[in-house]
């Protein structure tokens, strides 16, 4: 599981998340809704060790991410992650560019990389693109191909920033559906998203980020039903 306890961020004197606890278990989806600047994408970065802490854990499977002599590079490798934008190599092929990670990163051999790599764009629906450029992809099927990266590296958990917010209305969905298809096959996932009807449909839980802190964290039902935040009323009042 992923344990977070007491996680204090700053940016400068910007306080942006305030002492944060949260626990996230082995096969959960767990949605991020909030405002912009609420810190759901700063929580993901600390948790991958992309930004560091101020105080507070962040534990994966019991090992402290942040703690001096952590291997962050394998810990990585259990923590999958998909940014707003999908930041391909434009001169390799799709799977050229799913391949790289397991022969850098993993050490496996070529032909184990291709195979990997064709398995997990198969996977997300790209099995007829393995020889096509990134430039030659829709937005839609490039944040598809940014999943099947991820997925190469064979993580136990997968972190998405936003997945869809970078991409036309109508690529939306086939990225969404993406999404759902790892959920239902049972990835634990933490998605930061504006995608208010995936964040109903596909999580077990739904957490509400307001200036730095979890407001309210329920079930689907519970925090699109019945909020009880008047913070949380209001933004999806605004969001519907």
């Amino acid at each position: 599981m992923i344990e977070i306890s007491g996680l204090e961020k700053y940016f400068g004197t910007l306080h942006v998340l305030k002492g944060i606890d949260l626990t996230v278990p082995k096969g959960e989806v767990l949605s991020i809704v909030g405002a912009s600047g609420s810190g759901k994408s700063t929580l993901l970065y600390c948790i991958n060790a992309l930004e560091e802490i101020q105080a507070g854990s962040v534990k994966v499977d019991g090992t402290d991410v942040h703690a001096k002599g952590t291997d962050i590079n394998a810990m990585r490798q259990k923590l999958g992650m998909v940014f707003q934008q999908w930041n391909s190599f434009p001169h390799l092929t799709a799977l050229e560019n799913v391949a790289l990670s397991p022969r850098i990163v993993k050490g496996k051999t070529k032909a184990e990389a291709r195979d990997i790599a064709a398995k997990r764009l198969g996977h997300v629906g790209l099995g007829d693109k393995l020889n096509v450029y990134p430039s030659a992809l829709s937005g839609g099927q490039q944040q598809r191909l940014a999943i099947a990266r991820a997925l190469a590296m064979e993580p136990e958990y997968m972190l998405f920033d936003e997945a869809t917010s970078a991409l036309d209305p109508e690529l939306v969905g086939e990225v969404l559906d993406t999404m759902r298809l790892l959920a239902d096959e049972g990835m634990t996932m933490i998605c930061v998203t504006h995608e208010m009807s995936f964040a109903r449909d596909v999580s077990d839980r739904v957490a509400f980020f307001h200036q730095g802190v979890i407001e309210e964290i329920d079930t689907p039902d519970n925090i699109f039903g019945a909020p009880k935040s008047e913070h949380l009323q209001k933004f999806l009042a605004n969001v519907r």
